[in-house]
């Protein structure tokens, strides 16, 4: 990759790859371009606001201020998770729990191991990682408890008619939405150096870093990015689905 800055005119040209997306969605009716155009607008707001943010605390390095953009991320996150489970009862909640306790877990486990130290500029760059695995894999937990729960329902009642608890019910169904969540981040662990290039294994080289010191790192990164996603799921998928049944424990 060429090591000059980009420049506004460089930036404009690569911006209207953007265009081809557009192009897909209206040729193919898929009604998407309102909501590529309003991505790319909050994208780049977005990208500018929190890097004058991040420039700010990298400064200051401060662990409150650090622990305060952390949560917000958290937030963030969880707000998004929340559209994929609209159907499941406090939603907002559990997804910030979940992300939250996944997260703050693989954090403590680096910072006790020495693997990073509280600083921003260490700190931000991972949670954002962690963060962002743990959004994505309850997503996808969400929208298989909901798909399970409406195609297996008959299952689920008559094991609810046989005496069973909405617990024991409920279990194969948690146990697959548990692993439609955590499959993505292990099938890229089978891949990684392989079809996918480890971006900041190779970052870390480009850098000068050498690379025995740079397979550590992306080693690191990969196992917080797998018990991150593990904790999420499964604290995701048992506290939702509870909000399948009704208080008379029945299917809803």
């Amino acid at each position: 990759m060429n090591s000059a800055s980009i420049n506004i005119s460089s930036l404009i040209i690569a911006s209207s790859l953007v265009l081809i997306s557009l192009g897909f969605s209206y040729s193919q009716k898929l009604k998407l371009e309102k909501e590529i155009i309003i991505g790319v607008i909050r994208a780049i707001i977005q990208l500018v606001i929190v890097g004058y943010i991040l420039n700010f605390i990298f400064g200051m390095e401060n662990p409150i201020f650090t622990t305060i953009l952390v949560l917000f991320m958290i937030f963030n996150a969880a707000l998004n998770a929340k559209k994929h489970g609209e159907n499941i009862k406090n939603s907002l909640i559990i997804s910030f729990i979940s992300i939250a306790l996944g997260s703050i877990v693989t954090l403590a486990v680096l910072i006790f191991a020495g693997a990073i130290a509280y600083k921003p500029y260490e700190v931000i760059p991972v949670s954002g990682m962690i963060i962002g695995n743990a959004m994505k894999a309850i997503g996808l937990c969400y929208k298989q408890l909901i798909t399970n729960f409406k195609h297996r329902r008959n299952e689920v009642e008559v094991k609810l008619a046989l005496g069973a608890d909405i617990l024991t019910s409920s279990k194969e169904i948690i146990k697959d939405s548990i692993k439609t969540g955590m499959m993505p981040t292990i099938d890229s662990m089978k891949t990684l150096g392989i079809v996918s290039l480890p971006g900041m294994m190779t970052g870390l080289i480009l850098a000068g870093t050498s690379p025995l010191q740079a397979i550590k790192y992306q080693i690191m990164v990969t196992f917080m990015l797998l018990s991150t996603t593990a904790i999420a799921t499964f604290i995701a998928c048992y506290m939702a689905y509870k909000s399948f049944f009704n208080n008379r424990k029945q299917l809803v």
